[in-house]
């Protein structure tokens, strides 16, 4: 799986550098885990950049990053994301000081129940300074798939895949997103030259029953995706 964790880092790399040009001034990073772009992208001094994550996760990330200086206004914010009431005030302050803010949440929904991520992208589509939200998505057929494979580890980290909704991108649109653009990772990955291993079999399948194999990669479909709030 390492391609799939390469290609989706990339494009959400993209994604912030390419909005960041163009005016986005905050970058709200839910979950953001042991993630390091405020110290390696180049990024503007006056951007501001917010972590969000669990208070253990924040302390091990401070102390791992004691001797390094971020390229940006970086501010680390201890929070669990089911805590509605803290989520939202948190939302509305950062919102007040932001003109046009971007949200990540990289390898986050998928392990959040659909509830909690309609919740979610109500929250966040509340505040008007919250134009972009950059998350990944995949197929129902790939979140059967993970269960089955690495459920019994999921089970001992005390989580399972459970987002995968089976309208894709149109789950957001009752909840003020709309797809504005969807970046599969199985291209991306051959653009990058980070192919899946086994990457002969498509290739071979795909010359012999080309539509077969078309039907099986849109089962098989998972990218990055940018949602915006329709104006």
């Amino acid at each position: 799986m390492s391609w799939s964790t390469i290609v989706r880092t990339v494009l959400f790399d993209d994604i912030v550098l390419r909005l960041v040009g163009q005016g986005v001034d905050t970058v709200v990073n839910l979950a953001a885990g042991l993630d390091a772009r405020p110290y390696r992208l180049p990024l503007p001094p006056s951007l501001r950049w917010f972590e969000l994550d669990l208070p253990e996760l924040v302390r091990e990330k401070v102390d791992a990053l004691a001797a390094d200086v971020p390229l940006c206004r970086l501010d680390r914010v201890s929070l669990d994301l089911a805590e509605g009431a803290k989520r939202r005030e948190f939302f509305a302050r950062v919102g007040a000081e932001s003109r046009q803010a971007l949200i990540m949440s990289e390898g986050l929904l998928m392990y959040l129940p659909p509830g909690l991520v309609g919740e979610l992208a109500d929250d966040l589509s509340a505040q008007s300074s919250f134009r972009h939200w950059a998350i990944d998505l995949a197929t129902p057929m790939i979140k059967r798939r993970v269960n089955r494979w690495w459920g019994r580890k999921l089970k001992q980290m005390r989580t399972q895949y459970q987002f995968a909704p089976e309208e894709g991108t149109a789950f957001f649109l009752t909840h003020g997103w709309r797809e504005a653009e969807f970046h599969a990772l199985f291209e991306h990955s051959i653009r990058l030259n980070r192919r899946m291993g086994g990457m002969w079999i498509f290739n071979l399948m795909q010359r012999l029953a080309p539509r077969r194999t078309a039907r099986m990669a849109e089962k098989w479909r998972a990218g990055v995706v940018l949602l915006e709030r329709p104006q």
